[in-house]
């Protein structure tokens, strides 16, 4: 992704919260705001456009 690798593993430790798009810590159990309980991990890496 960027220069720093360390920057890089520090960024994807975040979980996505799919109702409100929130960013969350990668423990959390709810979303700190909304209280929705779904989430989808960071992506890794770019999509990829055409």
């Amino acid at each position: 992704m960027g220069k720093f690798p360390e920057a890089d593993a520090e960024i994807v430790k975040v979980k996505i919260c799919l109702r409100c798009k929130a960013r969350n810590p990668i423990t959390a159990k709810k979303c700190r705001k909304c209280g929705s309980t779904y989430f989808r991990p960071k992506r890794k890496e770019r999509k990829v456009g055409k």
